[in-house]
């Protein structure tokens, strides 16, 4: 495993400074570990500057799902969606990149209220995933988290829990620190909607905890806001707000930009 694909994919996502990056593919890595760092400024850097080698096919498709997802985390359903529709187009026939623009697509929906429309994709990527035989890697990872906020977004937290179980389940398989953190983020979120808020708590401390030792600003922020409002068993009201407030400040402090969906 080379170090960008470890800092984006693997057991070292707070690595910084990142290596340098000598090809188009690399400076996609790179771009993919900022970002979940809460890097926004440099991994947008890094998209331009692979937007500037004409990528084509998956890695150009890959490169738009990366802006996209970029944008959604800061609020910016509505922008991502083009995005994520170009994404898409030009995915061609590689079955992972057309499941991770179909994956967002349907993420994007989901955040603006069409939620039959985010299930009909996501059935879509479930299609593309099984004709490409992709039966493990993030791809399913990142269906499962979709999966489970439609169904939170639509009052069915049983189901929104099996799935977010799921997602911990084969994120536990895939070696990737990012992919875990957030998958139990997801898992808290659903245990919330479902009712149990006590498994909630439980999940949401250990995901913190995690986020700040990775350095995953976005998640860290993200758990945060879970926390302040199901209340933390672990700390006080006030150090969660607080932990909220400066993750967002260091969002916005490295490039990242706040929009409404």
């Amino acid at each position: 495993m080379t170090d960008l694909t470890d800092a984006a994919f693997g057991a070292h996502p707070g690595r910084w400074p990142l290596p340098g990056a000598a090809t188009p593919a690399q400076l996609w890595l790179r771009a993919v570990a900022a970002g979940g760092q809460g890097r926004y400024g440099a991994a947008l850097a890094d998209l331009d500057s692979l937007a500037r080698t004409r990528p084509r096919g998956a890695l150009a498709s890959l490169a738009d799902s990366t802006r996209a997802s970029f944008l959604r985390q800061l609020g910016g359903h509505r922008v991502a969606r083009g995005w994520d529709a170009r994404a898409w187009a030009t995915a061609g026939d590689d079955a992972a990149a057309g499941t991770d623009a179909l994956v967002g697509l349907a993420a994007d929906a989901l955040g603006v209220g069409r939620f039959a429309l985010s299930g009909r994709l996501l059935a879509r990527a479930e299609d593309v995933l099984r004709a490409g035989a992709i039966a493990e890697g993030r791809l399913p990872v990142r269906l499962t988290w979709v999966r489970a906020e439609l169904a939170m977004f639509t009052g069915d937290g049983a189901t929104a829990v099996d799935h977010a179980r799921r997602a911990v389940d084969l994120a536990s398989d895939l070696g990737s620190v990012r992919h875990d953190v957030k998958s139990r983020v997801v898992l808290a979120a659903a245990l919330c909607a479902a009712g149990d808020v006590d498994g909630s708590r439980v999940q949401a401390d250990d995901a913190l905890t995690a986020a700040d030792r990775h350095g995953l600003v976005p998640l860290r922020w993200a758990v945060a806001c879970l926390l302040a409002d199901v209340g933390s068993s672990v700390h006080p009201p006030s150090r969660i707000a607080a932990v909220r407030d400066a993750s967002a400040d260091l969002i916005a402090h490295r490039g990242g930009t706040w929009s409404a969906r």
